[in-house]
């Protein structure tokens, strides 16, 4: 079991997660963000290593990632960057991103690498599963990691139950067909989507992510998955002034409405 595993065999509701861009807003901020987060009390962290094609994200992750880019931040770096944080961090840790960065690294060499710095999972939103399943899942298998596959409104049950068979910690569960930071839909059709999800009685519990950027979306989310995940709202937030000292403060209005 790693650390994600435990997490959710804790039997704690309402998780949060919340992913960050490395290299975003300066290089050697990975670290302090995720001490931060942790002492604000969040659950666990998803860390983007940066894309310049991020296909799947809006403009705030897309800006991220360009800036991170140009700060120097490379799969090397990270890994550069990473290689302590267990002496400090320790809540569990995603890596998320694109396959390309990963086959150019080495996918093997990457996995590694990653279970070396005490990462626990990996979301790789454009890894086809036959992919995963034919040549990769060996390479996380034989390092502990989690491999999260996402579900859309789209995906059949026919899918979702063969990612769930292929899944060992929880399934993502896109808020809905869209970029990241366009905001939680309340529509009935996804409000169908959850509860259909929520029917097939999953072996793995569901996270809710894209679109949950405040105590009401964040709230909604956990009506039918243990928890949620923040993404563009926190990148924002990343940009403005003495955000460091701040992260309590962004934490606390996502978790409670006071």
């Amino acid at each position: 079991m790693n650390r994600l595993n435990k997490l959710f065999d804790s039997g704690k509701d309402r998780l949060l997660s919340i992913y960050f861009t490395a290299g975003y807003p300066a290089l050697n901020t990975t670290v302090v963000i995720a001490e931060a987060l942790e002492k604000a009390g969040v659950d666990f962290l998803e860390i983007g290593f940066p894309y310049s094609d991020p296909v799947a994200d809006g403009p705030t992750i897309q800006q991220s990632s360009q800036k991170a880019l140009e700060n120097g931040m490379t799969v090397s770096r990270l890994f550069e960057e990473l290689k302590d944080i267990r002496k400090t961090v320790s809540i569990p840790i995603l890596l998320m991103g694109y396959v390309n960065p990963m086959v150019q690294y080495g996918v093997e060499r990457f996995c590694k690498k990653a279970a070396e710095a005490g990462v626990d999972g990996i979301i790789v939103p454009d890894l086809p599963m036959y992919e995963y399943e034919q040549h990769y899942s060996k390479y996380f298998v034989e390092n502990n990691l989690s491999n999260i596959f996402l579900v859309t409104p789209q995906t059949s049950e026919e899918r979702i139950r063969k990612i769930d068979a292929l899944t060992n910690s929880f399934i993502y569960l896109v808020s809905s067909s869209t970029i990241t930071g366009k905001g939680l839909q309340l529509s009935d059709a996804i409000e169908d989507y959850y509860k259909r999800v929520k029917s097939m009685q999953l072996k793995n519990p569901a996270i809710i992510g894209f679109g949950i950027n405040s105590h009401e979306s964040f709230d909604k989310a956990c009506e039918y998955a243990r928890g949620a995940i923040v993404g563009s709202a926190f990148v924002k937030f990343l940009g403005t002034e003495n955000y460091l000292k701040r992260i309590s403060e962004f934490i606390r209005s996502i978790r409670s409405s006071d």
